[in-house]
């Protein structure tokens, strides 16, 4: 299958397939009622959901950015794929090659937060070793994310594994507030889903496009309301997305997304109410 790609300004967008999950539908819609949110994204038998893991190729000024990096190879027990819903892994080499290009190639990896979903295409085996998976690449993570991935809490050590750290370490940069790798593309700090959750935001010319990872995992969680029962801090996740979602379908920006079965690039009217332009999925 050919690789989606989307190119807008002097920006070319690729999604890899960075493998796929199926998460339970009401831990993903949070308190919202499975009769509101099925209408709006397909749920199947076990009233599970597809999110896909696709981490998103940015290549931008002669440099290769990749956000996210999926759930990565031989990185779950049989018990954990069925728990998750795992039906693929991730084909990232092999994206690449189709590409021209190799691991080494990755200039910068953009992680919104660690979690294993984002994170654990990070490292990879070699033999009995765990290495990382782009040797070249500075990892950036925001540093309150940083801090709680080494040392997880009773809740958090389900999905941050020190496997997706410590192999890395020596590469990580960190930021506090907002850092800028090229210009007009940085991560922004808004907690919510985790406490060191943050959200890509590209200006360059007159457009803007926004991941807001998952705060927004998929397009029908666009009203600020909607969140996960995953977020660790619920009110935060609704204030950040009535801070920067909002705003941003007014502005009538851009949303990329990394989670959704069917959307890659959303354009909503002012409203937010009818999609006006979008790169679909192909199936």
């Amino acid at each position: 299958m050919a690789l989606e790609q989307w190119k807008i300004k002097d920006m070319t967008f690729t999604w890899l397939n960075g493998g796929v999950t199926h998460m339970d539908g009401g831990a993903m819609f949070g308190v919202v009622p499975k009769v509101l949110w099925s209408r709006k994204y397909p749920v199947n038998e076990k009233n599970q959901i597809e999110l896909r893991t696709d981490p998103i190729l940015i290549q931008v000024d002669g440099k290769n950015l990749l956000v996210e990096t999926g759930i990565g190879n031989e990185k779950f027990s049989e018990k954990q794929k069925r728990n998750f819903g795992i039906t693929e892994e991730a084909q990232i080499e092999v994206n690449l090659k189709e590409l021209g290009l190799t691991l080494k190639d990755i200039d910068h990896i953009l992680m919104t937060h660690m979690h294993f979903d984002h994170a654990c295409g990070l490292a990879k085996w070699e033999g009995d070793n765990l290495v990382p998976t782009f040797p070249n690449a500075t990892i950036w993570v925001q540093e309150t994310e940083w801090e709680e991935l080494r040392h997880p809490n009773i809740r958090s050590r389900n999905t941050y594994f020190e496997d997706n750290w410590r192999p890395i370490a020596n590469q990580v940069n960190t930021y506090k507030e907002s850092v800028e790798l090229v210009e007009g593309i940085k991560l922004v700090h808004t907690g919510g889903h985790s406490a060191g959750h943050s959200i890509l935001i590209i200006e360059r010319g007159e457009e803007k496009i926004v991941h807001m990872a998952d705060l927004m995992p998929t397009h029908a969680h666009q009203n600020s309301l909607w969140v996960l029962a995953y977020d660790d801090f619920p009110m935060d996740s609704i204030r950040a997305k009535e801070k920067y979602l909002v705003p941003a379908i007014k502005e009538q920006a851009w949303f990329i997304f990394y989670h959704d079965y069917k959307y890659r690039v959303v354009k909503w009217d002012e409203d937010g109410k009818e999609v006006m332009e979008s790169v679909i999925r192909k199936i």
